[in-house]
């Protein structure tokens, strides 16, 4: 019997298309190679969001052709798409397929198992238009659901819209009928994943909002979170709906890029600060509770020093949970090239550092403020030999003594104390 073994990089829909990869490899007999033993074949699904993540890919993907050598390798995802020739140059890579073509692994991976004959195949598409459902269940609880795909939004900085084409939606029906199957496998969570999935409906006619209310009312989900939506998108509607809503959590993720309204100009974001506070503030007011995470860039073109302290003065006063900072990194073919202004390397880094610092601050603030309170956790199945974590309906992480016997429930943890990697140790309490 063949194996397989698949490396995913970057976000939560790269996750779920893996783990439907994982599903339609399995379904033709081709199973997840045991740990310690060389598969048959390995698919990496990369990540392009920065040149750091295209450079990550290439260490990945030889790193696992000196491993196993005699294994089918198969490259696919964004990296695979814009830079489709820098990857099939790397010795030993025999495939190389666009996000168009992401799911027509299971075809190339039978036909060389048939033939056992080595002969580079790059496939990718520029026009990228095929919307592929995906709702697999991740490492360990949750299930990843991906409702839409695509962007047409085309920022300064960013290459995604190419790596993925057009926005493009599933139909609500069919993503109900996703969601009531995890149900009736004994799943309790889901996360809705896109690249911007407040766009959804775009190609069909339907509303994110309308899709979230039919997921609510699936059977069985007793939670959803929405994995991130842009500022612009993320209505008064969908907060308050959230808000009274009995599986959506108070977790919020939610892409600011710059606290500076002359950075977010050059960046060609839809909105500006005054928009991203007001949705900052709504949802406290309706979820006080609420967990919210902001991705941040710094050091982009444009970006001085009195910009960048505008941009921290303004993070800083947000009632925000955590920021996930990334650097900017040059793309090529993007328009953000054509901005005068560079931050040096090391100038780049103090404000990642001077950022991440914030978000340390920011969310040990939030942590503290639920030491000795009870939430409701969903135990996550522990992987082996480690003590058993959860998350609360407010995101924040637990971890507890192992007891395999309630890997999947939902329970009442009291939380005890914050550990150095924010994580709180917590104790069950439900019966």
């Amino acid at each position: 019997m063949a194996t397989s073994k698949i490396i995913t990089l970057g976000c939560k829909l790269n996750f779920a298309e893996s783990a439907t990869i994982s599903q339609r490899l399995a379904e033709r007999g081709i199973t997840p190679a045991a740990r310690g033993t060389a598969p048959d074949v390995i698919v990496v699904n990369t990540c392009s969001v920065t040149s750091l993540a295209d450079r990550k890919c290439r260490q990945q993907i030889r790193s696992y052709i000196r491993r196993y050598p005699d294994a089918l390798m198969i490259v696919t995802g964004c990296y695979a798409q814009l830079k489709s020739d820098e990857v099939a140059a790397i010795d030993g890579v025999d495939i190389v397929l666009g996000s168009e073509y992401k799911l027509d692994i299971v075809e190339h991976v039978e036909h060389w198992l048939e033939n056992r004959e080595r002969a580079t195949i790059v496939s990718r598409h520029k026009d990228i238009r095929r919307f592929s459902p995906s709702c697999q269940r991740g490492d360990r609880t949750r299930y990843f659901l991906k409702v839409q795909d695509g962007c047409d939004y085309y920022c300064s900085y960013c290459t995604i819209p190419l790596a993925r084409g057009r926005s493009r939606s599933g139909l609500i029906a069919d993503l109900v009928a996703q969601a009531q199957a995890v149900a009736d496998e004994g799943g309790r969570e889901i996360v809705i994943t896109g690249v911007n999935i407040g766009d959804f409906g775009k190609n069909t006619g339907e509303q994110f909002l309308d899709l979230l209310k039919a997921l609510d009312a699936v059977e069985g989900i007793e939670r959803y979170r929405i994995s991130s939506i842009e500022p612009d998108l993320l209505t008064d509607d969908i907060i308050a709906f959230c808000a009274r809503s009995h599986a959506f959590m108070p977790h919020f993720h939610i892409p600011l890029q710059s606290g500076s309204d002359e950075v977010l100009e050059l960046m060609r974001r839809h909105y500006r600060r005054q928009l991203f506070a007001h949705k900052v503030a709504r949802i406290r007011q309706l979820m006080p509770d609420a967990f919210i995470g902001v991705d941040v860039m710094v050091g982009t073109r444009g970006e001085t020093p009195e910009r960048f302290a505008d941009s921290y003065d303004f993070i800083a006063s947000l009632d925000i949970q955590h920021l996930h900072v990334f650097p900017y990194s040059e793309r090529p073919g993007t328009m953000a090239l054509r901005i005068p202004y560079i931050v040096d390397k090391a100038e780049k880094t103090a404000r990642v550092e001077r950022m991440l610092a914030l978000s340390d601050c920011k969310q040990r603030e939030f942590i503290a403020r639920y030491l000795g309170t009870t939430r409701p956790a969903l135990l996550e199945q522990p992987a082996a030999g480690d003590v058993m974590h959860a998350f609360t309906d407010n995101y924040i992480r637990l971890t507890m003594p192992r007891d395999d016997s309630r890997a999947g429930q939902i329970v009442d943890c009291r939380l005890l104390a914050m550990n150095p990697d924010l994580t709180v140790t917590a104790e069950i309490v439900t019966p």
